[in-house]
């Protein structure tokens, strides 16, 4: 094993690090799940989910068998495309299972609340200025426009909360 040099990137010095805690795998199992369907193209992805890497095997739910029938087929097409997300070999095979293919976060933006019953929560013009302003220091304008979209529907939540009437509880 060579040493890092003054000149090495950060990249690198990181890549290196996580070969050697053994951590590649699991970083290319988030990696999957944020840039799917990139990966594997829409038309799969709209009816699969990566969930794990074990033993190099990527575990996929596929919403329907007629897709894991057509998934098996397309196997060394896949495997070629997500080893080169990798940038080596990860994974040597694929395991389908059928099941309930959660979706995204993000192909709904803004479609789900924060868990607790708020679906209808739309922030006003106040709030997302409010939150827009408390965003103002995030650097990156995506991040900064996707953590003030999430602040203003949280205090919009908050709001629509505390203007309801108590509900008596039953006991």
């Amino acid at each position: 094993m060579r040493r890092p040099s003054s000149f090495d990137s950060v990249s690198s010095v990181l890549t290196g690090l996580a070969r050697r805690l053994g951590l590649d795998a699991k970083l290319l199992e988030q990696r999957l799940r944020r840039r799917w369907s990139e990966v594997v193209g829409e038309p799969i992805a709209a009816h699969t989910r990566p969930q794990q890497i074990r033993f190099k095997k990527l575990y996929v739910t596929v919403e329907h068998s007629a897709w894991l029938q057509q998934l098996t087929f397309l196997k060394p097409a896949l495997l070629e495309k997500i080893n080169g997300e990798a940038g080596r070999e990860v994974v040597t095979d694929l395991v389908f299972r059928v099941g309930e293919v959660a979706r995204d976060d993000q192909e709904g933006e803004g479609q789900k609340g924060t868990g607790k019953g708020d679906d209808a929560a739309i922030p006003t013009p106040e709030l997302l200025e409010e939150a827009a302003a408390h965003a103002a220091a995030v650097s990156d304008p995506d991040l900064r426009n996707r953590f003030a979209s999430v602040m203003a529907r949280v205090l919009a939540a908050q709001t629509q909360r505390s203007d309801r009437p108590a509900q008596p509880q039953d006991r």
